[in-house]
């Protein structure tokens, strides 16, 4: 029965992004973690990207719990918040297959998720570890070129950004970004009041980040 699921997943997974296409959704997940924050990032970054990029995604985003069927439906999954994040044994399983299956998430530590994020990929990918990316990672360097890496848009603890992923046979399911806050980056201009040029390099670099996600 578990075989027979899982093959089902794939084919709803393959299915369904061959007829979509581009599309993103909200990853919705438990342990108390505002999951919802930021509510105009991705639409934004989304609006940037369908005019900047060529693509034509779903200018307004759907939810997507983590434990649901419903992931497999979108080839992005986007993951915030600023507390703690909690996946069952199940639902971490329906990610790793999600992921294993063609499926990127990005996840962007709006401030306070990292230390609860870390436990629960241990579920996800027992024995994975976070990488760093290099600079000359070609995340950095797809429609906007970001030689030095991820781009500092918020300051919060004095660190520097950090670029984090977990790769299956050389290829990247999954990115964190740490101490760079691209989602405050990409909300309205009246959210946290950014200098434009510091908003720009955050929806590039989120744009990078959609690009290569389609393309790979």
């Amino acid at each position: 029965m578990k075989q027979l699921t899982f093959l089902l997943f794939i084919l709803t997974f393959f299915v369904k992004s061959s007829l979509v296409g581009q599309e993103l959704a909200i990853l919705k997940y438990g342990g108390g973690g505002d999951w919802y924050s930021n509510p105009t990032a991705l639409p934004n970054l989304i609006k940037f990207c369908n005019e900047n990029i060529g693509t034509k995604i779903n200018p307004k985003p759907e939810t997507a719990e983590v434990g649901s069927n419903s992931i497999f439906q979108y080839p992005f999954l986007h993951m915030t918040g600023h507390g703690n994040v909690f996946f069952s044994q199940e639902e971490a399983d329906n990610l790793r297959t999600y992921l294993l299956s063609g499926g990127f998430i990005h996840i962007d530590d709006n401030y306070g998720m990292e230390p609860y994020l870390r436990k629960e990929l241990t579920k996800v990918f027992p024995g994975k570890e976070l990488q760093e990316l290099g600079v000359d990672h070609p995340i950095f360097s797809q429609r906007y070129n970001f030689p030095e890496g991820l781009p500092k848009i918020h300051e919060h603890d004095g660190k520097r950004p950090q670029a984090l992923g977990i790769f299956h046979e050389n290829r990247l399911v999954l990115l964190f970004t740490f101490e760079s806050d691209l989602g405050d980056g990409w909300e309205d201009a009246s959210v946290h009041n950014d200098p434009e040029e510091v908003r720009l390099k955050a929806l590039q670099m989120g744009a990078n980040i959609v690009q290569y996600a389609f393309n790979k």
